[in-house]
């Protein structure tokens, strides 16, 4: 079963990287969400400093939701998902492998880039380590959870505004305790390893939770 998912985590990786994926389009919107707000907020950069978590991981969240809507999609398009479901390996398991190649391919990045967009809204370094870190372990919380909406809008064409309805509501939770770590690495009032223990909690949750009932979803599909 090991090599099983890794053969469809290696599948994944092989088509975003073969087709451009969405990983690039999640950095570059990514990097316009970050980009654009200091000229809407003016020229303050304390303002800045203390909304950038926020800015951050409220382009994190927006730029999460960009390839959901084909997660499942494309290979329900061609036939692959119809073998999928069919072959010996549980679908857990194949939702599994999809959600983590595609966070491997989205939400890492996103992770990994986050320091060096914190200079775009005046960081410290404390605060541009908080985030990536926070980022790290919330992103995958993020992709369970909409992993579970593109299940659902598997079989819609052009489903990706109802995904970003159904899913957003349920990322807010993520977002909050994100931010909320982040701020208290920088000099909050509540220790930094409280908000990043729930936040990781919520991944974990969110990893249970978001591969079954993406199965169950693309089980009744069919």
């Amino acid at each position: 079963m090991i090599g099983v998912m890794r053969a469809l985590i290696a599948r994944d990786l092989q088509l975003a990287a073969r087709v451009g994926g969405s990983g690039a389009l999640s950095l570059v919107f990514f990097l316009m969400i970050v980009a654009l707000v200091p000229f809407a907020l003016g020229p303050d950069l304390n303002l800045l400093s203390r909304i950038g978590p926020a800015i951050l991981w409220l382009a994190a969240v927006l730029a999460t939701l960009i390839g959901l809507d084909r997660l499942f999609q494309a290979d329900e398009e061609d036939g692959s998902l119809d073998l999928m479901t069919g072959a010996p390996a549980p679908m857990e398991m194949v939702v599994l492998a999809k959600v983590v190649a595609h966070w491997l391919t989205t939400g890492l990045p996103l992770a990994l880039a986050s320091p060096l967009f914190g200079l775009l809204v005046a960081l410290d370094g404390t605060a541009m380590g908080a985030t990536a870190l926070t980022l790290l372990v919330g992103t995958p919380a993020l992709t369970f959870i909409g992993a579970v909406g593109a299940a659902l809008t598997a079989s819609i064409r052009r489903g990706g505004l109802i995904l970003a309805v159904l899913v957003l509501p349920l990322m807010i939770p993520t977002l909050i305790f994100g931010v909320s770590a982040t701020e208290a690495a920088s000099g909050g009032t509540v220790p930094f390893t409280t908000p990043l223990l729930i936040l990781s909690a919520l991944s974990l949750i969110a990893a249970v939770i978001g591969t079954f009932a993406a199965a169950a979803a693309l089980r009744w599909s069919e």
